[in-house]
């Protein structure tokens, strides 16, 4: 029996994926939401820093791509939200300190 991703191995992909504008990893960016693992289905709720970011795409790829190859993970669901909006407040520390904002 194959072991089953958790919220836990989902987060830890995602950590892996780099915004491709800014090059840090998109958990550390705070645009991720929620994640939800159900039967073999992962729900992502996600944000971008900006609204028609035209980098979703590239993102979305990776993150089907990465999270698709965990154990038990047959569908990768990601709904982009903008509620609440993205804000730099969302950051991790050490992201802020990497671009220097403090």
């Amino acid at each position: 029996m194959s072991q089953r991703a958790t919220k836990k191995d989902v987060l830890a992909a995602l950590a892996t994926i780099e915004d491709p504008e800014l090059y840090l990893p998109i958990t550390d960016l705070g645009l991720i939401y929620d994640v939800e693992v159900t039967n073999g289905t992962v729900r992502i709720t996600m944000t971008l820093t900006t609204i028609g970011c035209p980098l979703f795409e590239t993102i979305e790829k990776e993150i089907k791509e990465k999270v698709g190859t965990l154990g038990g993970v047959t569908d990768v669901a990601i709904e982009l939200t903008f509620d609440p909006p993205w804000s730099p407040d969302n950051m991790s520390e050490s992201a802020k300190a990497e671009l220097g904002l403090f």
